[in-house]
């Protein structure tokens, strides 16, 4: 049984456009930082964006002008909805996100992109921030799968990048952010990342337009 705290707040998320990406207790090896008043969390929820809908959201924000935009946006809509609340960007101190993602939903995985995947949204999802309880709420109980790229043919996440950045040694970062900057680069910076968009989990929830390009050009200034 989920706990109606839980419930409420799935609700309240899914209002924002955002949705809940799992839970857990916290031990004392997660790195999750202490509340307020010194005392460890019981719980923590992360809280991520699924596809492109964020955007339009966005659009229509205080926040749609100026740096930093989502960022900005998310610690507004997030403020007050537990007992704290912390992100992925903003440090020092720089939060494990990835490593609390893989904890709180079983089914992530990590890609030959060094992206975590997952079985039904692919690629095209993020994490937002990480909502802090003092109390222990019931988590439902999530079942592992094995990672979609296990069984991908080919890979063509790694065949497609138009200066091979991507390897299975890893990501060649120089590389790719030269190659944004030339006209022959334009493609992925209005596009979005090519090798991201090869991957065939979870293609219709791929960015698109407005959001491909924002983050694209983040990456872009570096």
């Amino acid at each position: 049984m989920v706990d109606d705290t839980l419930t409420r707040l799935d609700a309240r998320i899914a209002g924002l456009d955002l949705a809940l990406r799992g839970g857990f207790h916290p031990e004392a090896d997660d790195g999750v930082p202490t509340l307020a008043d010194g005392s460890p969390p019981a719980t923590l929820i992360m809280v991520g964006n699924v596809g492109p809908a964020i955007w339009e959201r966005l659009r229509a924000a205080p926040e749609a002008s100026g740096p930093n935009p989502i960022d900005r946006w998310t610690a507004r809509v997030l403020a007050g909805l537990s007992d704290a609340v912390v992100f992925p960007f903003g440090g020092p101190p720089h939060h494990p996100f990835q490593r609390w993602a893989r904890r709180a939903d079983p089914l992530l995985a990590a890609s030959p992109l060094g992206l975590l995947i997952h079985p039904e949204f692919g690629l095209w999802h993020a994490l937002r921030g990480a909502l802090l309880f003092r109390e222990r709420l019931e988590l439902p109980a999530e079942q592992p799968a094995p990672s979609p790229c296990e069984t991908c043919a080919g890979r063509p996440c790694l065949t497609t990048c138009p200066v091979n950045a991507f390897s299975l040694r890893g990501y060649d970062v120089r590389t790719c952010r030269t190659y944004l900057g030339t006209l022959s680069g334009q493609p992925c910076m209005i596009q979005g990342c090519q090798a991201r968009l090869a991957c065939p989990v979870g293609r219709a929830y791929a960015y698109r337009g407005g959001l491909a390009q924002h983050h694209m050009r983040a990456f872009a200034r570096g």
